[in-house]
């Protein structure tokens, strides 16, 4: 995955990667990022922890920087762990703070007061929140892409769906993506491992389906993303069939680098 800048952990809480792309489309990775800023003492998980999926979606930021490389799109993406403030979430949502993610307790979320939690929301998902707005309102795009990853195993169950094509009640594009699910030999499923029964859809609904904007979740099972020649290969796979469902709707897209053919 060869990409023109590098990412680098700071305290900011997000960050827009090519934020002059010329696409008509926004990628988006909520979970983009392990970092935790020095004050919140890795909020007390151990460093195996801290480097877990539950601390972040491991590879799908590199996947996301590659697809909006390839389509001169820009990206949205955060900068802290989702421990911290889960972005994909609305502070509402018990789990926006985990006190428990899995199997793993996260001391530093276990007995937060309203008042600590609202700081959080602040601090994490009020940034993060804004600059998808403005950026969205500015490139007035045909359609918004998030990018997440998820364990092959979770508490202890073996999760077979390697390519996961989600959505809520708008599902135009995930419907063509789905069509164009012969350009990978993933297994591609609809709605799994996760659907909007399970509150995954909060940003395709405050940001893309109020606009009315097509909008998809990707989800890719992550131990196919460990390394760089893993990330490539699967973003070939997506940008062939974001390409060709782009083009189904009627928004095709220009490719600043055409992937490898799939074999």
């Amino acid at each position: 995955m060869k990409n023109s800048q590098k990412l680098e952990c700071t305290d900011k809480a997000v960050d827009v990667w090519n934020p002059e792309g010329r696409a008509p489309v926004v990628f988006v990775c909520e979970h983009a990022s392990n970092f935790f800023p020095p004050e919140f003492d890795a909020l007390g998980l151990d460093a195996a922890a801290q480097v877990s999926h539950i601390a972040w979606d491991p590879g799908a930021l590199a996947v996301a920087m590659g697809l909006a490389d390839r389509f001169d799109a820009p990206l949205v993406h955060a900068c802290a762990s989702r421990l911290l403030y889960d972005c994909n979430r609305p502070p509402e949502a018990a789990d926006a703070i985990p006190a428990r993610s899995e199997l793993t307790d996260v001391p530093g979320n276990i007995d937060l007061n309203a008042d600590q939690r609202a700081a959080r929301a602040a601090r994490f998902y009020a940034p993060f929140r804004a600059k998808l707005a403005e950026v969205l309102d500015t490139q007035n795009p045909a359609a918004m892409i998030t990018l997440h990853s998820f364990t092959p195993v979770y508490k202890g169950q073996a999760r077979a769906v390697e390519l996961g094509i989600l959505h809520d009640d708008d599902a135009r594009l995930a419907d063509a993506m789905l069509a164009h699910a012969d350009e990978t030999d993933m297994l591609t499923l609809r709605n799994d491992p996760y659907g909007p029964a399970d509150g995954v859809t909060h940003t395709l609904k405050l940001h893309a389906m109020a606009r009315g904007i097509a909008n998809v979740m990707i989800e890719i099972r992550n131990d196919l993303l460990v390394t760089e020649a893993q990330q490539d290969g699967v973003t070939d796979d997506l940008t062939r069939m974001i390409r060709a469902a782009m083009a189904d709707i009627g928004h095709p897209l220009r490719e600043e680098a055409e992937p490898c053919p799939k074999s």
